[in-house]
């Protein structure tokens, strides 16, 4: 007898239904990471261990943080909005995967226009907080030797340098923020952590995608991760965190130049 019409499958137990999801969102986590900013742990990591391997001492060693895509200025320039615009497709992947029925993804962890004025406020707060002792860390460990030249922006600037530049810092701070942040809390939350591990755990992946830039540029964005965490987990809104990270980044590309023609041993290229 055929019953292909008539018979239903049985409804999974509700302990079956808990631990699938709970299945389900360790897949999710894996794979998102996998092609986000675990990628780009992984790819750091192993950029450390290969600068401290090298003959040539780490603090003599530098990188590049938006290095020129092409000789040609308009194949540069459309390679680089490329990069932003893939890059924030990711984010959009993670906002969706956020989404619910009847439940604004955005609003739920606080990256709109709502509160803009006072997220604003605490952007400024933040960026205070943090960038003041980060600059600090960086020009110790330059001089220590532990850190790597980080070139945040091209010395020889383009006509089209400085907006380039500008979407450069909201797409890093979106792409962080919002993944590290109101994406990987919600997920982990759901998974059962408690707050401090949360914390923890999004701080050293923090710290781990920025190895390629030394052991000073790890231990300040591990700083960085444990502080933006403890503001997120006070306030529940991503955009005071998207505004400070924005800022600090903003100030660290226009400000470059500047800064290596004044501090040429911390700050300039290695020669």
């Amino acid at each position: 007898m055929w019953q292909s019409d008539n018979v239903t499958a049985p409804s999974p137990a509700p302990g079956d239904a808990f631990c699938a999801n709970r299945a389900r969102l360790r897949w999710e986590i894996t794979i998102v990471l996998a092609i986000t900013l675990g990628q780009s742990a992984l790819y750091s990591v192993l950029s450390l261990i290969r600068r401290v391997l090298s003959p040539t001492p780490l603090g003599q060693q530098q990188t590049q943080l938006n290095p020129s895509r092409d000789a040609a200025a308009a194949w540069d320039a459309l390679y680089q909005l490329l990069d932003i615009v893939f890059d924030l497709a990711l984010v959009a992947l993670v906002v969706y995967l956020l989404w619910e029925p009847g439940v604004n993804a955005l609003r739920r962890i606080g990256l709109d226009f709502t509160r803009f004025g006072r997220d604003v406020g605490l952007g400024v707060a933040v960026t205070a907080v943090i960038g003041i002792p980060g600059l600090a860390l960086y020009a110790v460990g330059r001089m220590l030797g532990f850190s790597v030249a980080v070139v945040a922006s091209p010395l020889d600037a383009a006509w089209w340098t400085v907006p380039i530049l500008l979407f450069a810092a909201v797409r890093a701070a979106l792409l962080e923020e919002v993944i590290m942040l109101g994406w990987l809390y919600d997920r982990l939350r759901r998974l059962g952590w408690g707050w401090w591990p949360i914390i923890l755990s999004s701080a050293a992946l923090r710290g781990a995608y920025h190895a390629y830039q030394g052991f000073g540029g790890m231990l300040g964005n591990f700083v960085m991760g444990i502080v933006f965490g403890w503001c997120y987990r006070r306030w529940g809104r991503v955009m005071p965190l998207v505004v400070a990270h924005t800022i600090l980044d903003i100030v660290s590309f226009l400000g470059y130049p500047l800064a290596a023609a004044l501090w040429p041993t911390v700050f300039a290229p290695v020669a």
